[in-house]
């Protein structure tokens, strides 16, 4: 039987994500009604600019005091879609303490502080929902949360970015340069006018952050998470993973410890085999994989990003929120209770791929060869090609030439790679070091 009174929700927001969450409850209020058990009325729409006209939103609702929205004390449910870590934190806060469970979209609170917003909610016997803040509309927050509650997770790879995921496509299908894709990427809207957030891999490592806690079951903040963008790929570096049968692309990767005792998290562009299935996720799509020792493989794929997409999941977490709401119960809650700690970056275990500009003559390969074993990293693969100073292939071996030398490794300690490297650039013989990249998903 259904509920007369409403549940009454405010709405943070009303940017692309929040309008099309306005415009999804009004056009799908029946829907939404039957299976809430309740129907449900946005009773605010705090906004900065309150003389722009919303489509879909009656100006009764607007406001400029989202304090006061969040105080009333008969808001059931607060959908916060303004991000940003304030006033966000504090509306969130607040909200607990006046009677309404939160749904956030917010992923980097929730990576800076999440810690503190469960311990809120739990407080104050209110649910706090995030599947938004992840992977768009890609169902990934709650089955690593409740899905997967039994069984053991070892490890999360994923592109969790569809902005860098499109550029780095680009560079791959077309030949096109990093500034050219980042351009292309921009006028079809995929990438906003400042691109930092993405081609800097924070959005990314928020994400990261936010997967490894869940996950694992313990503490990660976006500040345990180590980050690299992807501004430094190169054309050259897309034609290298092509010639080892891979592609490239920005992976963020949670790991537990082949001990159990410790997590690592990090982000940073890596060459994948083209036989992976992350492989083959095109375009401004994400796909994250997951590892666990009772289920095995499983991978979450689908737009990860826009309006549609991320308002979705929005209202999927409103529909479980508000039907904890009607039977007076909370979902799952905060879940880290192993407090494993989270290694350092030169902890990491994995193949790499450096590739050095050197003097062509003889015995710069072997002394190169020596670097590495000195610093304990096995070399798998050599490829050396010579090229006369005008940049043609020509092979020029003993005349003074230039070479570019491509080494693969096996698999080494971040740390003893770093070393490697400083190293190599202290030779005489080497003219600089192209770039180093990690191989992954093998």
């Amino acid at each position: 039987m259904m509920r007369t009174r409403p549940l009454k929700v405010a709405l943070l927001g009303c940017g692309v994500v929040g309008s099309e969450v306005a415009r999804i409850m009004t056009t799908h209020a029946d829907d939404l009604a039957a299976r809430i058990g309740a129907p449900v009325e946005r009773a605010g729409v705090p906004v900065r600019r309150p003389s722009k006209v919303r489509e879909g939103v009656d100006p009764a609702l607007i406001t400029t005091d989202a304090t006061a929205l969040v105080k009333r004390g008969d808001i059931d449910v607060v959908i916060e879609v303004i991000g940003g870590i304030e006033p966000a934190r504090t509306l969130i806060t607040t909200a607990f303490e006046h009677g309404a469970s939160v749904v956030s979209a917010n992923k980097a609170l929730l990576a800076e502080d999440g810690a503190a917003l469960h311990a809120a909610a739990e407080q104050h016997g209110r649910d706090l929902y995030y599947e938004a803040a992840v992977a768009g509309a890609i169902p990934l927050v709650r089955p690593l949360r409740e899905s997967l509650a039994g069984d053991k997770v070892n490890r999360v790879l994923g592109i969790v970015n569809g902005t860098t995921n499109f550029i780095l496509d680009r560079m791959d299908t077309s030949g096109a340069g990093y500034s050219e894709a980042l351009d292309e990427a921009t006028a079809l809207g995929y990438a906003e006018a400042d691109p930092t957030a993405d081609v800097e891999g924070f959005d990314a490592a928020a994400k990261a952050a936010i997967l490894a806690g869940i996950a694992f079951h313990t503490r990660v903040r976006i500040g345990d998470v180590h980050r690299e963008g992807i501004t430094e790929v190169t054309a050259a570096d897309i034609v290298s993973a092509r010639r080892m049968g891979c592609t490239v692309k920005l992976l963020a990767i949670c790991e537990r410890a082949a001990d159990g005792n410790s997590v690592t998290a990090r982000v940073h562009p890596a060459m994948i085999p083209l036989s992976h299935p992350l492989a083959s996720v095109r375009e401004a799509y994400n796909a994250v994989f997951v590892e666990a020792e009772a289920a095995g493989q499983l991978m979450f794929y689908g737009p990860g990003a826009g309006g549609s997409p991320t308002a979705s999941a929005v209202l999927g977490d409103l529909v479980a929120v508000c039907r904890n709401k009607l039977n007076e119960a909370t979902g799952p809650g905060d879940s880290a209770y192993t407090r494993l700690p989270v290694s350092p970056m030169g902890d990491v275990v994995t193949r790499y791929h450096i590739s050095l500009d050197v003097a062509d003559k003889p015995g710069v390969l072997a002394q190169v060869a020596t670097v590495f074993a000195e610093q304990g990293v096995s070399i798998d693969t050599v490829r050396q090609q010579g090229r006369n100073p005008s940049g043609g292939d020509e092979a020029a071996a003993g005349q003074g030439g230039e070479a570019s030398l491509v080494v693969v490794t096996h698999r080494a300690a971040d740390a003893a790679l770093s070393a490697t490297v400083e190293a190599l650039r202290g030779l005489d013989t080497v003219r600089g070091v192209a770039s180093i990249m990690r191989v992954e998903g093998e």
